[in-house]
C-alpha cells in the first residue's frame, strides 16, 4: 500500500492545479489520472480578464503557465456589423490540453503523478483508501475529487447531482480562417448577436499560436436541427445567424473539426462526508458562455490548498465537520453564487424578449459604443499633442 497525505482524483484543470500547488507547498500528494498526456478536450480555450487572472495568480502558477499561451493585447467589440470599441485586452489563448500540460509541468516533489484509474474509494474520519485499476492501493488522509463530469465514483459514495438547468447552453469551437488575404484585421474580437431570435449571445475570435480560434455560443436544445446545419454547413449557417459579421471580418472559412458541447447546470448533493472534498465541476457546473468556470476552479483550488489543507493536516482526523470549513468558505460561496447568477442573467439578456431585457441589451450596446468613442477621442488628443510637440521641436 502506498501512503500519502492527499490523493487527487482527476488530472484536468482543477486536479492538476491542486497537485502543482501542494507540491510547491511540500505536501505529499498523488495525482491520479488515466491519461499520461492529457488528450484534446473542448473546454477552456482562453484565460482573461483582470479578476480571473488575479484568481489564477493566487495559485502561484499563472506567470509560468501563461508563457505557453498567446496574448492578443487588444479585443475589438462589435455588433450589428459596427465596430464599437478597440479595447485593451488581457486575454490569453491556449487549448485545454496545452493548458493542462503546462500546469502539470509545474508538479514537483513531494507531489507525484500516477497514470491509472481509480475504481473504488472508501472513506472514513481518519484515512481514505483508493483502489486503482492496476490493483495498487493508496491510503491518504484526504481525497480531492476533481474528476469533472464523471459521476461513477461520486455515486459510489452516495453523492448525486441536482440539475438546475438542462442543456443551459451549447458551446461550438472551430478554427476561423480568412479567405483571399493572409490575416484578419483584428487581433481578437467579440461579436454580439444581432437578434435575440437567433439565440446566440456572441462569438469570440482569438489567437492561439498562429491560428484564429472561434468559440460560438448558443441557447438551444441538444437535438435542434440548427446544430446539424452548423456542423455540415458552418459558413452558410453562421452567415445566416450573424449576417453583418462579414462587414468586419471579411469573407471567412471554417477549418478542421467542429466541436459541439452542451452544458447542463447542476450542483452536487450529499457531499458533506468525512475524508473527501469536491472541487471544480465535480462540485457544481457553470455556463461556459460566462467564462466563469475557470474562476470557480481557481477559487476552489486556491482556497483549498492555501487555506484549508494546511489547517486540516495540522490536526488529527479528517471528519466531515472539519471539511465543512471549505464548503462554508466565504470566497468560495461568493464565487459560486456570482457564477450561477451570471449564467441565468446572461441567458436572459441574450434571448428574452421582455421590455426589461431589451433595454438591457441596448444599454450594453450604448456602453460599449460610449467607451469606444471616449477611447478614440483620448487617442486623438494624445496623437495631436505628440504631433504639436514634434512640430515645435527645432
Amino acid at each position: 500500500m502506498r501512503y500519502t497525505d492527499i490523493a487527487i482524483i482527476g488530472g484536468g484543470l482543477a486536479g492538476s492545479t491542486a497537485a502543482a500547488m501542494l507540491g510547491r507547498a511540500g505536501v505529499p500528494s498523488v495525482l491520479i489520472d488515466p491519461h499520461q498526456v492529457y488528450p484534446f478536450d473542448f473546454r477552456v480555450e482562453k484565460l482573461g480578464g483582470a479578476v480571473q487572472l488575479e484568481r489564477f495568480a493566487r495559485t502561484g502558477l499563472a506567470e509560468s503557465v501563461l508563457r505557453s499561451s498567446t496574448s492578443d493585447g487588444e479585443n475589438w467589440i462589435a455588433r450589428f456589423g459596427r465596430l464599437l470599441d478597440k479595447a485593451p485586452s488581457q486575454q490569453f489563448g491556449i487549448m485545454y490540453d496545452a493548458l493542462i500540460s503546462a500546469i502539470r509541468s509545474e508538479i514537483s516533489g513531494p507531489a507525484e503523478f500516477i497514470c491509472d484509474k481509480v475504481v473504488e474509494v472508501t472513506t472514513s474520519a481518519e484515512r481514505q483508501t483508493l483502489v486503482l485499476a492496476s490493483g495498487e492501493t493508496i491510503s491518504a488522509r484526504l481525497v480531492v475529487l476533481a474528476n469533472g463530469l464523471n459521476v461513477g465514483l461520486r455515486r459510489m459514495l452516495g453523492i448525486e447531482r441536482q440539475i438546475t438547468s438542462v442543456c443551459h447552453s451549447i458551446s461550438i469551437g472551430f478554427d476561423f480562417v480568412p479567405v483571399g488575404r493572409p490575416a484578419f484585421p483584428f487581433p481578437a474580437m467579440t461579436y454580439f448577436s444581432e437578434r435575440p431570435s437567433d439565440r446566440i449571445p456572441y462569438i469570440t475570435l482569438f489567437p492561439v499560436g498562429s491560428r484564429i480560434r472561434a468559440n460560438l455560443f448558443t441557447y438551444r436544445q441538444a437535438d435542434d436541427p440548427w446544430l446539424r446545419a452548423m456542423r455540415h454547413n458552418p459558413v452558410e449557417t453562421l452567415n445566416a445567424a450573424l449576417p453583418r459579421l462579414r462587414r468586419i471580418t471579411g469573407d471567412f472559412d471554417v477549418a478542421g473539426d467542429i466541436k459541439i458541447r452542451p452544458a447542463d447546470l447542476y450542483v452536487s448533493t450529499g457531499y458533506q462526508q468525512p475524508g473527501i472534498v469536491l472541487v471544480g465541476d465535480a462540485f457544481a457546473t457553470t455556463c461556459p458562455v460566462t467564462g466563469t468556470g475557470t474562476d470557480k476552479v481557481f477559487t476552489d483550488v486556491a482556497q483549498l490548498c492555501n487555506v484549508h489543507v494546511p489547517a486540516w493536516l495540522a490536526t488529527d482526523g479528517m471528519g466531515a465537520e472539519k471539511i465543512a470549513a471549505y464548503y462554508d468558505d466565504p470566497l468560495k460561496i461568493a464565487c459560486d453564487a456570482w457564477s450561477n447568477a451570471k449564467a441565468f442573467n446572461f441567458r436572459s439578456v441574450s434571448i428574452d424578449s421582455g421590455a426589461y431585457w431589451q433595454a438591457q441589451r441596448w444599454a450594453r450596446f450604448l456602453v460599449y459604443f460610449g467607451e469606444g468613442r471616449l477611447r478614440r477621442l483620448r487617442s486623438g488628443r494624445r496623437q495631436a499633442a505628440v504631433t504639436h510637440a514634434m512640430a515645435q521641436t527645432p
